[in-house]
């Protein structure tokens, strides 16, 4: 939890005028193997994982750590936000040390196309900004991902550089917090 410093995880829930953002439960199981095992939802994350290994290896409560937001719909998971650190042998960073912290997300099929993305994203990196105001957030993207370029420029990352990984062109951006 060192890129959160001394924030206190999970945070109290984050309430939208649609959605809630929270830390996982052991009713999100299902929808967390739903999630990883949606050919749509691998499609640019490196493909689906077969369900009948998220079954056997899923723990009970999934998701559980810092950084990690639920996205919850009228009760349930639609979604996950990730707030991770960087790894550091990857390309793409804006410190000579690394260290930034990324945001990440995965929205079910379901509930792609009604700006739940955007919104959740948007909550999530102002929660961000408050309890840690003077960090930048990273986002990486392949360029194919057309959705995910939109929601990046919606939600205010500017273009830092381009590269392949993982046999296609990233887009990697930044997002500066606000001036005070």
């Amino acid at each position: 939890m060192t890129h959160l410093g001394h924030v206190v995880w999970p945070p109290t829930p984050i309430k939208t005028e649609r959605l809630v953002l929270r830390g996982s439960e052991a009713r999100d199981r299902a929808a967390f193997i739903e999630l990883f095992a949606s050919p749509e939802v691998g499609t640019y994350i490196g493909g689906a994982r077969p369900r009948e290994e998220l079954e056997r290896t899923s723990p009970a409560i999934p998701g559980r750590r810092p950084g990690l937001f639920v996205i919850e719909l009228d009760g349930s998971l639609i979604g996950m936000i990730t707030l991770d650190q960087r790894d550091a042998e990857r390309p793409g960073h804006i410190r000579p040390d690394a260290g930034e912290t990324e945001l990440g997300y995965l929205l079910l099929p379901r509930a792609w196309g009604r700006g739940y993305a955007t919104e959740a994203c948007a909550a999530a990196l102002d929660w961000f900004a408050e309890a840690l105001p003077d960090e930048p957030v990273v986002l990486c993207t392949q360029t194919a991902n057309e959705g995910s370029m939109r929601l990046a420029a919606k939600l205010g990352f500017t273009e830092v550089d381009r590269f392949e990984e993982y046999d296609a062109e990233q887009w990697f951006g930044v997002r500066y917090p606000p001036s005070r």
